[in-house]
């Protein structure tokens, strides 16, 4: 390592626990979605807007979605910029500001919108998803600007409204309205999932298909379907043809967990009220995780083909609603981002690193849909949603030097 870097780490070890201070400040702030009964992230982000020109970070640039729904009327996006030596690439750390309800109060041992500190944990909503990355790019940040070292690359924090309803107001907002802040050159890291020991890096995402079916056929007296369309028949005729789409769509990729695709029935709709009616009215819907060798253009094509089976051999009609769609490439392996994260994790967490991919969804599919090379990674026991959500103390300042070293290399 550089005699300057083991500075900046030496630094971070110091003040890790600088970093309990802007956790208990932003779990304060509750920075939740117009969707999930809150205001936005408005105060949340102004809290820390004052937090970090009082600590020396002072390039700061908004980037607001307007929103006639908040009080602000707008969504926070702001980017903290702490210019470095080279004119080459900046490094971006990407978080997210808004966080989930709490959920069942009664299932929380604290008071959710207070950090409790214990045994080296912080509990709190929001405390890991996503404020622990924040806090680690925060941190990093902070090593050089406190000892006035000029980073090899800058350094671009951003803070963004939105990521748990959709990011509408946030990264697909800037993706759309300010494409011009990213650089092909660029090295994204978005710290938003990972695994206990930092090993998995995230550079693939299942698309995902997220299909409302609703039959119609014809209500009738139980003791008589030959007068009726038994809409429900048909529909779990449906639901088991869309679940063998997993024999069709059959390749496998060992980036995944599982490494197949999956077309599984889920949610279903209350029809008739009584045992005695022949339902003519039927929903049912099916989350699908598809691996991206696969186009969803492919598969609205197979899934058409079944639905058009089932009209036919039941005299029904099917309307097909698509809740979600979303797909992406994954980032190549070999990728600057990628390289330069795995290097630092193996020289910071003494551990071998391996690229993942993820069933679920986060803000990298976008980036990468535009041909921008982003991956997910922190160091985080995955308490995202959870009652009692907490993160470990020490991973903030071990994610921090990791976000340094890569800002240090030359």
């Amino acid at each position: 390592m550089s005699e300057e870097f083991n500075q900046i780490k030496s630094w971070i070890e110091n003040h890790t626990r600088d970093m309990v201070q802007l956790e208990t400040l932003l779990t304060a702030h509750k920075a939740l979605a117009p969707e999930n009964g809150g205001t936005g992230e408005s105060e949340k982000c102004a809290a820390l807007e004052k937090f970090l020109t009082e600590n020396g970070i002072k390039n700061l640039e908004h980037f607001d979605a307007p929103d006639e729904r908040v009080p602000s009327k707008k969504r926070p996006n702001l980017v903290a910029t702490i210019p470095g030596s080279r004119n080459d690439y900046s490094i971006w750390i990407c978080a997210h500001l808004d966080v989930v309800p709490v959920g069942d109060i009664k299932l929380w041992n604290t008071d959710p919108w207070t950090v409790t500190e214990k045994d080296g944990k912080l509990y709190g909503r929001g405390v890991e998803d996503n404020q622990q990355g924040l806090c680690s790019g925060v941190l990093a940040a902070l090593s050089f600007v406190k000892q006035h070292i000029i980073p090899e690359h800058t350094i671009k924090l951003l803070f963004m409204a939105d990521e748990e309803v959709g990011s509408a107001y946030g990264m697909n907002y800037l993706i759309k309205n300010h494409r011009e802040l990213f650089s092909k050159d660029d090295l994204i890291l978005i710290p938003d999932g990972g695994d206990a020991k930092g090993e998995t890096v995230e550079i693939a995402e299942k698309n995902i298909f997220w299909l409302e079916f609703h039959t119609k056929g014809i209500q009738c007296h139980g003791s008589r379907p030959d007068l009726g369309k038994n809409a429900m028949l048909a529909g779990c005729e449906l639901a088991l043809k869309i679940n063998e789409l997993e024999n069709y769509f059959s390749a496998q990729d060992e980036l995944f967990d599982p490494p197949y695709s999956t077309f599984q029935p889920t949610k279903k709709l209350s029809n008739v009220e009584g045992v005695n009616f022949i339902p003519g009215d039927d929903v049912f819907c099916c989350d699908c995780r598809i691996n991206p060798c696969y186009s969803l253009d492919e598969v609205r094509k197979e899934v058409k083909e079944r639905v058009n089976q089932i009209e036919a051999k039941y005299g029904v009609k099917v309307e097909v609603k698509e809740l979600q769609a979303e797909e992406s490439p994954a980032t190549p392996q070999d990728a600057p981002v990628v390289k330069s994260l795995l290097k630092a994790i193996e020289t910071v967490h003494g551990i071998k690193p391996r690229c993942v991919g993820i069933g679920g969804g986060t803000v990298a599919a976008g980036l990468r849909n535009i041909g921008l090379n982003a991956v997910v990674w922190s160091t985080m026991d995955e308490l995202a949603h959870q009652p009692n959500e907490y993160c470990i103390i020490k991973n903030i300042g071990l994610d921090a030097m990791t976000i340094a070293y890569m800002a240090c290399e030359e």
